[in-house]
C-alpha cells in the first residue's frame, strides 16, 4: 500500500485561467478518496496532474516519499481507468489485459498467470476471446479495471469510470469495485460529479469548487456536519433557513425567522446578526399539529418508492421533508401537519467556500 501526497498543486493556462489553486492533500495508504465536484471545478485537472498527463504550474506530487512531479506517466507506477474505458477495439479481452504486461517485457508464463488472475478478480474468466464490441458496458468497464490491476499499480486513479452505465448497473459496480479495492488494499483516487457515488464508495471526500478544496472529510461527517454552505448544498438536499439572532447563551442562539423562533448552536453568533441554519429533509418528522416544533400545510406529496417526499408551507418558509415508506397512510396535500426535529438536527453553516 502506498501513500500519495499533493503539495500546493496549481495549474494556470496560458490565457491566465487558473484551473487548480494550490491544492494540498494527503491520501493515506490503502485509502479510497474521491474528488467530488461539478464540471469545471478542477477535479479532473488535478487527477491528470497526479497521473502525469498535465504538467503542474506549481506544486509537487509525492508517492511514498519520492517526488514524481516531473516523472513520465509510465514511470509513476499508477493505473488509470478512464471514462471511455480506452480499450483497444481490435484486441480481445485477453489481449487488452496482456498489453500493459507485454509492454513491460514480462515473460509469457507470468503474463498468462497475471492476465488470468486479473480477469478472475473482476469475474470475467471465460470471456478472454471476446472483443469489446461483444461485451456489455459493465463488462467493458471490468476489462479496463482488470487491465490496470494486472500491472499491479501502487495507486489506482479512476476518472468517472461509471458515468456511461445505467443507474442499476452503476449501483452494482459501486459495490463490486469498492469490495475489490478493499480486498486488494490499493490506494485509490476517484474523480466524480455524482454525490451518491462518492458517499457510497469513499473513505474520505474532497469537495472541490473554484479549483480548490471546499470541504474534506468522511462522507458522513461532511454530509451531517458541513462547514461551508457550498458543501451543504452540493451534497444532497437541505432546508436553509435565514434568520436573525435574538439572544445567545453558551453558543445556543434563539434565531427569529419572521414571527417564529428556533434554537440552534451557532459558533461566534452575535445578537442582531443574520445567520443561516440548515436541516436535512430526512431529519424532519411529520407529527400531529398539536405536538411539534412548527406547524405547516402540505403543498406537495410525491411517492418515490422507498420514500415519501413532502414540501410543506410553514412559518419558517417552505420546508422539504422525506419519510421512509412503511406502507402506512400518509398526509394528503392541503392537510395540516406538525414538523418536529431533534436537538442538533438544526445546524449553523458558514457561507464561505474555502480553497485547499
Amino acid at each position: 500500500m502506498s501513500k500519495l501526497s499533493i503539495h500546493g498543486l496549481s495549474k494556470t493556462y496560458s490565457d491566465g485561467f487558473q484551473a487548480v489553486r494550490k491544492v494540498d492533500l494527503e491520501v493515506q495508504a490503502g485509502e479510497f478518496l474521491s474528488l467530488l465536484g461539478s464540471s469545471g471545478c478542477g477535479k479532473t485537472t488535478t487527477l491528470q496532474m497526479v497521473a502525469g498527463f498535465i504538467p503542474p504550474t506549481t506544486g509537487a506530487v509525492v508517492l511514498d516519499g519520492r517526488d514524481i512531479t516531473h516523472a513520465a506517466p509510465e514511470k509513476r507506477d499508477m493505473g488509470v481507468v478512464f471514462q471511455s474505458y480506452a480499450l483497444f477495439p481490435h484486441m480481445t479481452v485477453a489481449q487488452n489485459v496482456r498489453f500493459g504486461l507485454e509492454m513491460r517485457k514480462m515473460k509469457r508464463p507470468q503474463v498468462d498467470d497475471r492476465m488470468a488472475e486479473s480477469l478472475s478478480m473482476v469475474r470475467l474468466s471465460g470471456l478472454e476471446n471476446r472483443y469489446p464490441s461483444e461485451l456489455s458496458g459493465g463488462q467493458r468497464q471490468r476489462v479496463a479495471i482488470a487491465r490496470v490491476l494486472a500491472i499491479r499499480p501502487r495507486v489506482l486513479l479512476l476518472d468517472e469510470p461509471m458515468s456511461n452505465l445505467d443507474a442499476k448497473l452503476r449501483g452494482e459496480m459501486h459495490v463490486e469495485l469498492r469490495a475489490l479495492q478493499r480486498r486488494l488494499g490499493i490506494t485509490t483516487v476517484l474523480v466524480t460529479h455524482d454525490q451518491a457515488e462518492a458517499m457510497m464508495m469513499s473513505d474520505r471526500i474532497a469537495v472541490m469548487a473554484n479549483g480548490g478544496i471546499a470541504e474534506l472529510g468522511t462522507p458522513q461527517n461532511i454530509y451531517d456536519h458541513p462547514t461551508s454552505e457550498f458543501a451543504l448544498k452540493f451534497l444532497g438536499q437541505a432546508n436553509v433557513i435565514t434568520g436573525e439572532i435574538a439572544s445567545m447563551q453558551d453558543e445556543i442562539a434563539a434565531v427569529r425567522i419572521g414571527s417564529a423562533s428556533v434554537t440552534a448552536k451557532v459558533a461566534g453568533g452575535q445578537i442582531g446578526r443574520q445567520t443561516k441554519l440548515f436541516v436535512r429533509p430526512e431529519r424532519l418528522r411529520l407529527t400531529p399539529a398539536d405536538n411539534c416544533n412548527v406547524k405547516g400545510t402540505v403543498l406537495t406529496r410525491l411517492f418515490l418508492g422507498g420514500l415519501w417526499f413532502y414540501e410543506i408551507e410553514t412559518e419558517l418558509g417552505k420546508l422539504r421533508s422525506t419519510a421512509a415508506n412503511f406502507g402506512t397512510a400518509q398526509p394528503n396535500e392541503g392537510e395540516a401537519v406538525g414538523i418536529s426535529w431533534s436537538d442538533g438536527d438544526l445546524q449553523f453553516v458558514a457561507s464561505e467556500v474555502g480553497n485547499g
